[in-house]
């Protein structure tokens, strides 16, 4: 059962790694899932797998993390709050681990009110900082939070969280991000970024607190694949900042997709460049079959093994 993160050995060893995002299906047929960790395994580090995203009921980030793990593919289980106590998160996680998933990305979780069961009850026993805490209490010292000890082998996870680098107050979202890393976080994925100034400055805050060299922040970047949804990413999502000018640059484009593709590009060129950045977390909203592309045009190709000496260029 013993065995270590993948994604925590590249990025130890200083790569430039590149993670992704998969959505589990609405259903038991797993066939399009594993079609997807077939087109995104060599061109991926890791996959995260949502836990029920905007609260809409899917199969189990755990499940479909195993049938991607199956295939080649490196998971990154999705672990919300929203609908477990600290209880079921305990067991889940124990369970994971028995399965030989290794890494989990801790969140609070979209309220119930958004998805398609507005009447369920949220649980949210534990917020996010919490949980990174009790994920690491069970790998080290290898007790549960009531502090009673794991029986054998303690499950050691990488363990990761998530924050905004471009929301308002900047300042209270790099303390927060501190208390996410003080609590045991070691890699971050953020919210995804259209603005670029804004976020150099985020990280500028992060750097000035010391808090990348404890954890390896990975930026994230979403593909706009027409007007509607970069009208729809900057005015109805919340905590995303996108630009006018960002807008106004895929209205003008001819062919608003291949825009958004060449945009995406251009932002991963700039976030290489910025120091403390560790590498790209890519939420390609229903378009995983761009993700190729994406890291081929980047200059992400191929991908390194975890075993490979750094290579600078890549």
């Amino acid at each position: 059962m013993r065995g270590v993160s993948g994604l925590a050995r590249l990025l130890g060893a200083g790569h430039f790694v590149v993670t992704c995002e998969v959505g589990p299906p609405k259903g038991v047929n797993v066939d399009g899932l594993t079609e997807k960790a077939a087109l995104l395994k060599s061109f991926v580090d890791a996959a995260n797998v949502t836990d029920c995203q905007t609260a809409v009921v899917r199969l189990s980030s755990i499940a479909a993390c195993v049938h991607l793990a199956a295939m080649g593919l490196e998971p990154v289980v999705q672990m919300t709050a929203r609908d477990r106590n600290r209880i079921a998160v305990q067991s889940d996680l124990l369970g994971a681990y028995s399965l030989g998933i290794r890494n989990v990305l801790c969140l609070t979780g979209d309220h119930q009110k958004f998805g398609n069961h507005p009447g369920a009850k949220g649980v949210f026993d534990l917020d996010s900082v919490q949980m990174v805490e009790m994920v690491r209490r069970l790998g080290a010292p290898g007790e549960f939070q009531c502090g009673e000890p794991v029986c054998g082998e303690p499950p050691v996870f990488f363990v990761g969280a998530v924050e905004n680098p471009c929301a308002e107050p900047l300042e209270l979202r790099v303390r927060r991000l501190e208390k996410k890393i003080r609590a045991g976080a070691r890699f971050v994925q953020t919210q995804c970024v259209y603005d670029l100034d804004r976020f150099r400055h985020f990280m500028g805050l992060v750097r000035a607190r010391g808090l990348h060299e404890h954890a390896h922040i990975l930026a994230g970047v979403t593909p706009l694949k027409s007007v509607r949804m970069a009208r729809f990413m900057r005015d109805a999502v919340a905590g995303v900042y996108v630009p006018d000018e960002v807008v106004a640059r895929i209205e003008a484009a001819a062919d608003p997709a291949a825009e958004g593709v060449a945009m995406c590009v251009e932002q991963i060129a700039a976030l290489r460049e910025i120091e403390g950045v560790a590498g790209v977390h890519i939420m390609a909203v229903a378009w995983e079959a761009i993700v190729p592309e994406i890291v081929r045009r980047a200059g992400l190709y191929p991908r390194p093994a975890d075993d490979e000496p750094k290579d600078r260029n890549r």
